[in-house]
This record gives C-alpha cells, sequence and structure tokens, in this order.
C-alpha cells in the first residue's frame, strides 16, 4: 500500500532557529521550505521534518540516520563543526567516533541541539 510513497521523516525542536542553525548550516541540508511552523529538508528524494513542539527529551534511541558511500568527509566535516560524537559502553569506537560492525559497516553517532540521536552509515 505505501510501499511507493515518499518517505517523511520528523524530529522534534523547541528552538526552531537554532536547529535550523544545526540541519542547515552543520549538517548542510538544503532547506525546502517551511510547513506549519516546521523546517523542511529535501534529503535523498524524501523529506525531513523539524517540527516544533513547547518542548522535548533527548532520545535513548537513533531517530535519524543517513546513508553515505563515504564517510571519512563526513566525519571530518563534523568535526570541523564542533559535532561531538556520541560514544556507547561496550562499543569498541575509534579515536574519531566511529564504531566498526563485525560485517565491517561502520557508524557515528552524535545529537542534534534538541538531543535527538542521529547516525551517518557506511555499510560494509
Amino acid at each position: 500500500m505505501l510501499a511507493h510513497a515518499r518517505l517523511q521523516t520528523l524530529v522534534w525542536t523547541a528552538d526552531t532557529a537554532r536547529a535550523g542553525a544545526f540541519y542547515s548550516d552543520v549538517l548542510g541540508l538544503p532547506l525546502k521550505g517551511q510547513s506549519f511552523g516546521a523546517l523542511v529538508y529535501e534529503v535523498g528524494g524524501g523529506e525531513l521534518r523539524v517540527s516544533p513542539v513547547p518542548s522535548t527529551e533527548p532520545s535513548a534511541h537513533t531517530v535519524v540516520g543517513f546513508a553515505v558511500d563515504d564517510l571519512e568527509p563526513v566525519v571530518a566535516g563534523l568535526e570541523r563543526a564542533g559535532v561531538v560524537p556520541e560514544r556507547f559502553p561496550n562499543f569498541a569506537h575509534d579515536p574519531r567516533g566511529v564504531w566498526t560492525a563485525p560485517d565491517g559497516t561502520k557508524i557515528i553517532w552524535f545529537r542534534d541541539p534538541d538531543g535527538n540521536l542521529l547516525s551517518v552509515v557506511r555499510y560494509g
């Protein structure tokens, strides 16, 4: 029924200006426009909506993941932007915060200004 629908992902923000600076300036996502107060970004043929709410809590698990062909330039860009990688117990992160799964997949996790957990992955 929905196999051909365009995926729309939503994350919450209590500070649209700060979230906009992060998603536009730090992550480099192109702002498509605004809709009902939400910032709407075009990402890989789908949309990411950063929607305003009165308050929000940090997520315990990943809420948005970005799959890339080359992780290195992304990690370097995040470092230059001052983004701090999230590290998890029992995961052997490298010095830059990247974890390599047994199949060779490489993942880095980090948080947006509202504490939403995001990831970037290069599949092995």
